[in-house]
């Protein structure tokens, strides 16, 4: 009887070595996972902050003699049909593209969150009012609806921003209200009220902090769609105007030349997928950073 125990007791503390090894190894991939996508839109931030002072001044600055040059070491992204530096206005194009994904994506995450949350918590006549204009945003595919709105304000970044902010919230409100019906449930949030404290602090202190974890990992995921969003507006005419460099645009002015001069086109469009994937890259890191958060705390 000796033996078998001393195996069982080998047997499970090998195991417990396994499971323990499997999540550092886990833990080590999510942390290398995050900082790489953090790395990478560190980068092209950095870049594009610092374009003017790294030699890359001016993005509409012509030279008519050096036209559809090849990448170089001169030019790395080589020049469009006026002889721009197509580098030049990638970095520039960074800080425009940057932005837009940034304050779309979080002005909606706090609109959408605080609807979403209010929803949840009171019920009745507030939250089938809510929801019903959400069903409402979500049932028109995202894109059409937003080329409708942009083409109504007028075609540029302004309509562009209505466009996006007046579509994205609708998400987010969904996905806050969701988690509030089983927050609201939960022993805390129910001794917060059956303590007397005010609905602002139960919604705002207890309530917001635990939604905010599942809203922040997604909208990771929608900069990059609120990014491409803005590329496609360009792309058809109803987002940035040229001769203002933007990665949507550019691409667009470059179709013509896609044979001839692919590198207009191709390199912007990879610039995209790069971003694209660091984002990515900070949605997967944090989801499981803050999911082992949330397991520590139970």
């Amino acid at each position: 009887m000796t033996w078998i125990k001393e195996s069982y007791h080998r047997t499970i503390s090998e195991a417990i070595k396994r499971l323990r090894g499997r999540a550092k190894s886990e833990r080590r991939w999510s942390s290398m996972t995050l900082w790489l996508g953090v790395a990478i839109v560190g980068i092209m931030i950095i870049l594009s902050l610092s374009a003017g002072w790294i030699g890359f001044e001016n993005p509409n600055e012509q030279d008519l003699n050096a036209t559809l040059l090849r990448p170089s070491i001169e030019h790395p992204f080589g020049t469009d049909e006026l002889g721009r530096d197509i580098f030049t206005r990638i970095l520039h194009g960074a800080r425009i593209d940057l932005s837009f994904g940034l304050i779309t994506t979080y002005a909606s995450l706090i609109v959408g969150m605080l609807l979403g949350a209010l929803a949840g918590y009171f019920g009745g006549a507030f939250d089938t009012i809510v929801m019903r204009a959400v069903d409402t945003v979500i049932s028109f595919p995202y894109i059409v609806l937003i080329l409708a709105i942009a083409s109504v304000v007028g075609a540029g970044l302004f309509g562009a921003y209505i466009g996006v902010l007046a579509v994205s919230w609708a998400l987010y409100a969904r996905l806050s209200r969701g988690e509030m019906l089983v927050l609201r449930e939960m022993q805390y949030m129910m001794a917060a009220d059956t303590l007397g404290f005010p609905v602002r602090r139960i919604i705002f202190k207890h309530a917001i902090p635990n939604l905010l974890r599942s809203n922040l990992v997604f909208s990771m995921s929608d900069i990059v769609l609120n990014i491409l969003t803005l590329a496609a507006l360009s792309y058809l005419g109803l987002g940035v105007r040229p001769p203002t460099a933007e990665w949507g645009s550019i691409i667009a002015q470059g179709q013509k030349y896609l044979r001839t001069a692919w590198w207009i086109s191709t390199l912007p469009g990879i610039v995209v997928v790069f971003v694209g994937v660091g984002f990515a890259l900070i949605g997967d890191g944090l989801a499981d950073k803050l999911g082992e958060d949330v397991t520590g705390a139970f």
